[in-house]
């Protein structure tokens, strides 16, 4: 769509999105020039600014995805039937305006006080300037949840009637507002299972459990600030604009011809291909949805055109988007490793062997389908090999480019991701002239953003709830608790395993890694798991919550891109589950698999 199609405020927004990131990547490209060819130290203070630029792409792109409602929930309402579906709705909307209206209140004290204490992060720029975007994203999110409670005005009122939450809260003695929070916590938790997007349903559980402790709700939206601090969680959003730029591109089919060249002509090699180029793309895109959506329109047909089963093209389409999770530069593994304080050198090299194993048992298993129905083959050709080597090899050598970056010590992990948005618009926007900037590079970004907002405003929430376990010492009396009656390591696993299926099924991966891993971490190394290791069997459980009802968004994102009822899916995709269940049993109880590859190369 042409920008001047679009309302005033979405042009405003688009265009500072695109502004945003851009600053984001050129200031770490700018280091590295700096200090590289000039000697210098880099830019002084230009590290805290991209590190404060999260917070900034975050609102906004949780303000774009409420735009087009596209807020990360659990999706149960999709499977009630009119009127219900709109009655859920309506009163789904109206606990999410609530708890939105609680976080507007609370980021608004937050910034009345980092304006008292007039903090400086550097250019003279104040911090109350960048926590001040938190009540704008607030009540821009707001707005627009009560915009799309429902098609009717009544349903709209109702759920505007959530901005009184705050009120009550604030108004009501604190003896009533005690009373309150057990009733409120149910309806938080009923609203949950019903589709309320998952960053008010953490927000809300943090905002309960710190009103109960008697601290200012603004502690909520303090934590999420704390993504300003990160080191690492810059390269988050210009991975995953990277990713898009490529994605938007021909990169996707120039790695498709050239896949299917090498290894097309094998019996069921079109499946092998389909697995390695979606596997290839997911840790590009941060997220497995996007292959699906992006890829899915030119797989699915090309499968089916050489005979594979409907079942097994839609299974195999929907599954292979989310097995890359464990290779660079897969943002889960680099949330997991800041979180659990573990070298993330380290997690990423152990991840390939178990990845790898993960890829080839997918990739197997509809390579066999795809023989036992006859599924047609390429003929080998050297020649096209070579061609298709030669226009696909830009794409082939970006993951080794940034493995060289990070681990050469030439670039740090947040440069490197800079880095790579700078290759692919070289790469779509010169080399092959597929996009233009100008004209495509705000839509691209607004997209990324769109997903870039979904899952981070998620990850501000889960730091707050995270920050209250700690302090009520949660992982400690929960590790106390598991001892108590059970010693086996081999148990002690299996039980994880178990757990991280049920959170999967529950949980987007994201807001897992925050919530869950500060509890299951010190467990690991009390029962003397290595914490790699730990690192490796949590990722390779949590890519089957994408495929795991009632959460699993690639199951739903594949209903809706193919166009199939929900069940079929389901019953698609179950083979596929079933061996990658198998495989993460393997994964989890051979350690060698994950730790012999760091100890050859000496991490």
């Amino acid at each position: 769509m042409d920008m001047r199609d679009l309302p005033i405020l979405h042009r405003i927004e688009n265009t500072v999105t695109i502004l945003i990131l851009t600053v984001m990547a050129s200031m770490p490209i700018l280091e590295v020039l700096t200090r590289e060819f000039f000697g210098g130290g880099g830019i002084a203070g230009s590290i805290p600014i991209v590190q404060h630029l999260v917070l900034a792409i975050t609102l906004l792109g949780a303000a774009l995805a409420a735009r087009s409602d596209r807020n990360l929930a659990m999706s149960t309402s999709s499977f009630l039937k009119q009127p219900w579906k709109s009655r859920v709705g309506v009163f789904t909307a109206l606990l999410a305006c609530g708890v939105t209206a609680c976080l507007f209140v609370a980021s608004i004290q937050l910034t009345m006080i980092d304006r008292e204490y007039g903090d400086l992060i550097s250019f003279g720029i104040p911090v109350w300037m960048f926590t001040a975007m938190m009540p704008i994203g607030f009540l821009i999110i707001l707005i627009r949840m009560i915009r799309h409670a429902s098609g009717h005005t009544t349903g709209q009122w109702i759920a505007a009637a959530g901005i009184t939450v705050p009120l009550i809260f604030w108004l009501m003695p604190d003896q009533i507002v005690s009373s309150l929070l057990i009733p409120t916590g149910v309806l938080l938790l009923i609203g949950t299972a019903l589709g309320i997007p998952i960053f008010t349903a953490i927000g809300g559980a943090a905002l309960l459990l710190f009103v109960g402790e008697g601290t200012p709700v603004s502690a909520v939206p303090g934590e999420a600030y704390r993504m300003s601090t990160s080191p690492m969680l810059p390269a988050i959003p210009l991975f995953t604009f990277a990713g898009y730029i490529l994605a938007e591109g021909g990169s996707s089919r120039r790695l498709l011809q050239f896949f299917t060249a090498l290894i097309g002509w094998i019996p069921g090699g079109l499946a092998i291909v389909v697995t390695l180029v979606l596997a290839f793309f997911t840790p590009l895109t941060g997220a497995s949805g996007i292959t699906i959506l992006a890829m899915g329109g030119l797989l699915l047909p090309m499968m089916v055109k050489a005979n594979y089963k409907e079942s097994t093209a839609v299974g195999l389409v929907t599954v292979s988007g989310s097995i890359g999770v464990l290779f660079p530069p897969s943002l889960p593994v680099i949330l997991y490793a800041y979180y659990a304080e573990v070298a993330l050198d380290k997690l990423f090299v152990a991840g390939i062997l178990p990845g790898v194993v993960l890829v080839a048992a997918v990739a197997a298993w509809g390579a066999w389908r795809g023989w036992f129905e006859g599924a047609e083959r390429t003929r080998f050709s050297g020649r096209e090999l070579l061609v298709a080597l030669w226009q696909a090899k830009w794409e082939i050598v970006l993951p080794f480019i940034i493995l060289i970056s990070i681990f050469g010590g030439f670039a740090t992990l947040v440069e490197a991701a800079a880095l790579t948005v700078f290759y692919a618009i070289v790469v779509e926007c010169i080399v092959f002239r597929e996009l233009s900037f100008f004209r495509d590079g705000t839509r691209i970004a607004a997209e990324s953003a769109t997903m870039i907002g979904g899952f981070m405003i998620i990850l501000g929430m889960a730091l707050g709830l995270t920050n209250y376990m700690v302090i009520a010492q949660i992982p400690m009396l929960a590790l106390d608790w598991i001892r108590s009656f059970i010693e086996s390591p081999m148990l002690f696993l299996l039980m994880i395993n178990l757990l991280l299926i049920v959170v999967g099924a529950l949980m987007d991966i994201y807001s897992a890694i925050i919530v869950i891993v500060p509890l299951i971490a010190p467990m690991a190394a009390a029962y003397g798991i290595e914490p790699v290791h730990m690192g490796v069997i949590f990722l390779a459980n949590s890519q089957l919550g994408y495929l795991m009802p009632p959460m699993g968004e690639n199951l739903f994102l594949s209903a809706y891109r193919f166009d199939q009822p929900l069940m079929r899916i389901y019953r698609y995709t179950l083979p596929y589950v079933g061996i990658l269940l198998v495989t993460v049993l393997l994964i989890t109880y051979w350690p060698d698999l994950t730790l012999w590859l760091p100890r050859v190369v000496g991490l």
